[in-house]
């Protein structure tokens, strides 16, 4: 298991110095944790709603982000952005493990209740319309690389909405450092992806 997390994890680690090489992208690492840390890493118990809401919403988001990127590392014609989604994949199935297991320990709900009411506070629930992820599925191969360019530009935008709610309202130490790796680590995304939109 620690093997297969640190696989994935140097995987994250290469696909921007790949990016650049082909001269269509600068270097651009997201900032990551080690295999290590993200198997053992502990939330503890001093939490608050906003650490809760915010494991919550980015679990459900991230859901549907792993939905989308399989579909693009099946879908696309672009090498590049086929090594991307699959990055994106390995670091979100990480981050999303972690999170469902501090929201285990905190004894609270893994799933976020999407009813409107619940997120007005903060704006809504950042999330992607399932029919648009749908569509992805069914857009014409030469049309499906800019689609999902589109539709995962906004979706990462999202993340960073939702880890500013953390940074800025958020309690517990561990979700709050986890949700600066979470904003720091969609910027170098969509920093890539709109490089990749321009090539």
């Amino acid at each position: 298991m620690a093997a297969a997390v640190k696989r994935r994890f140097l995987l994250a680690l290469i696909v921007p110095l790949a990016l650049g090489a082909c001269g269509t992208a600068t270097p651009s690492p997201a900032p990551t944790v080690t295999a290590k840390s993200v198997a053992e890493i502990q939330a503890g118990d001093d939490y608050n709603d906003t650490d809760v809401m915010f494991l919550q919403m980015l679990a459900y988001h991230q859901k549907q982000g792993l939905e989308m990127t399989t579909t693009a590392a099946s879908r696309s014609a672009d090498p590049q952005l086929k090594t991307l989604a699959q990055a994106v994949q390995a670091t979100e199935k990480d981050e999303l493990s972690m999170m469902q297991a501090w929201l285990t320990q905190w004894g609270k709900a893994t799933d976020v209740d999407t009813a409107a009411s619940l997120h007005a506070d903060h704006g809504g629930l950042p999330a992607t319309g399932p029919a648009e992820i749908k569509a992805l599925k069914t857009v014409s191969a030469a049309g499906f690389d800019t689609a999902f360019l589109n539709l995962f530009l906004a979706h990462q935008h999202n993340a960073i909405e939702m880890a500013h709610l953390e940074t800025t309202q958020g309690q517990n130490k561990e979700a709050k450092a986890f949700a600066v790796r979470v904003r720091e680590s969609r910027q170098a995304e969509v920093q890539q992806m709109l490089k990749l939109m321009n090539s």
